[in-house]
């Protein structure tokens, strides 16, 4: 069910409708500012599961909880100055932090690690729900797992179908990327994860940060071990110092910022890097539908949201 809602001043009904059915262990759609999520009560493992099961998601890939106040995020894990101090210059926001767990979150949203990410998200949807809600919500993107991610409701409809038991339908999302995970619980923050919040603005704030060692430190983030964002078309790159990549007789599209040096079937091009990164998962998903053999994107430059969209290209691609 889809219920299409004011972004600025969503219907009360509608919010109690969901909290209701989240109770209750069922699963709701709703919007953030950065991708679409799939949530159920973050504390009650039975309906945490239901998650796995509706996206075909591996069990030891862990969620996301989400929160409406920094204030609730003590209830369920150890946060320190640090971690306050991030959350009070950026929550809410595309940003998630990596955490110390405690004995209140299940094993099914930690994949049974020593850790929790934890985020608070702008979207005022997202927000009038998890302010009515009197639990954190479990939520990684809503879609079929390995999939573009779903940047709008109808999206989230054609991949779930009647496996969601509603859709809030708050518009298209405004970044299309989703959130960065930074791992603050060392001395040195990790970033796990390129996402929605540029790493310039994290270095400003917090000094060096690091890149994650190895699969142990990439476990505690969702998307970084699976194949993940890919469309049914194959997808290949075009690193600027490479031959084009594409065969003769090859019907092909291309995504990027740039025309490309060859004719192609078909081109989606955005003015900027925040506009590639927001439209990135809506132009697979446009271009699997086409007769073609292949998709070319154009490999950005690393400044700003272009580190994300790079993370999803490689994942995409199955470069990775």
């Amino acid at each position: 069910m889809i219920v299409k809602l004011d972004r600025w001043n969503p219907d009360k009904e509608a919010i109690t409708s969901a909290v209701k059915i989240l109770k209750s262990g069922g699963l709701v759609a709703f919007p953030t500012e950065t991708v679409y999520g799939l949530g159920a009560n973050g504390l009650d493992g039975k309906a945490v599961s239901s998650i796995y099961s509706a996206k075909g998601r591996p069990s030891d890939n862990p969620l996301i909880l989400h929160f409406g106040s920094p204030e609730d995020v003590v209830n369920v894990a150890t946060v320190d100055e640090r971690a306050k101090k991030i959350m009070d210059l950026f929550w809410p926001g595309p940003l998630t932090l990596v955490l110390p767990v405690n004995e209140n979150v299940p094993e099914e949203v930690t994949a049974g690690l020593g850790t929790v990410g934890v985020r608070m998200p702008s979207h005022p949807v997202a927000l009038a729900l998890l302010q009515a809600c009197r639990f954190p919500v479990a939520a990684p993107s809503a879609n079929a797992s390995g999939r573009p991610s779903p940047t709008d409701a109808q999206t989230v409809a054609a991949d779930l179908k009647e496996r969601v038991h509603m859709i809030l339908d708050g518009g298209p999302t405004d970044l299309g990327l989703e959130s960065t995970v930074l791992d603050v619980t060392g001395d040195t923050p990790v970033l796990l994860r390129p996402g929605g919040f540029p790493l310039e603005a994290l270095v400003e704030l917090l000094g060096p940060i690091a890149m994650p060692k190895g699969e142990l430190e990439l476990k505690r983030s969702p998307g970084t071990r699976y194949r993940h964002y890919a469309p049914s078309l194959p997808m290949r790159i075009q690193f600027p110092s490479d031959p084009f990549p594409v065969e003769e007789g090859e019907k092909w599209a291309f995504v990027g910022m740039d025309h490309p040096s060859l004719e192609s079937d078909r081109s989606i091009l955005f003015d900027d890097l925040d506009a590639y990164g927001r439209g990135l998962f809506a132009a697979m998903r446009e271009l699997e539908r086409l007769p073609l053999d292949v998709i070319i994107a154009q490999w950005p430059g690393d400044s700003g949201v272009g580190l994300a969209i790079r993370d999803r290209l490689i994942r995409a691609s199955g470069l990775s």
